[in-house]
């Protein structure tokens, strides 16, 4: 991925914290899976209850990416609600948008700690740290990074339109781009 499409998908997180925390809350982990360079779409996590279904959930995400053949991904997350929400503890910076970009091959962790205005609830971004080659996950985005690259095992003439319909319908938000709408 260049420089440049990884910068848009950052800020692209970014703004839609600054448009959630002004409403009260974090958005739901996200995942953004690409093909050869064009992204696939925007998937967000679907309501979860915590703990099981909570991390299953998370993982879950890459159910799309693997559909696709995606040779790469971004999953963003929030430290402290995905912390809470599959009850572990709060590993790293926190509140901090977190961003891993994946291939087969490995990850890199980009943190964007923040701090929250209490008056009008905006994020004020703090310096980031270096990106993390192959940094410590927490576990259900372990998970989703690794089958991310996992070939799904399904006996559909259509699998990634099959799946699009199936994460529909358990309540994930798919906002595909218009190369992979169907």
């Amino acid at each position: 991925m260049d420089t440049r499409t990884f910068d848009a998908l950052t800020e692209s997180m970014k703004s839609a914290y600054v448009a959630g925390l002004s409403e009260g809350a974090v958005p739901r982990p996200v995942i953004m899976p690409l093909v050869r360079g064009e992204l696939v779409g925007l998937i967000w996590l679907r309501p979860v209850e915590p703990g099981r279904d909570a991390l299953t959930a998370i993982a879950s995400l890459s159910n799309i990416a693997a559909a696709a053949g995606a040779d790469e991904i971004v999953l963003a997350w929030e430290t402290h609600d995905v912390a809470t929400v599959c009850e572990l503890p709060v590993d790293g910076p926190s509140p901090c948008l977190n961003m891993v970009h994946a291939t087969k091959d490995g990850h890199t962790l980009h943190q964007f700690p923040y701090t929250e205005d209490s008056a009008s609830a905006a994020p004020h971004w703090q310096p980031a740290p270096a990106p993390r080659p192959d940094a410590k996950l927490v576990p259900p985005v372990q998970a989703a990074v690794d089958y991310a690259f996992t070939p799904l095992d399904l006996d559909h003439p259509s699998p990634f339109g099959v799946t699009v319909v199936l994460m529909e319908e358990d309540g994930y938000n798919l906002r595909l781009t218009e190369a992979f709408a169907f």
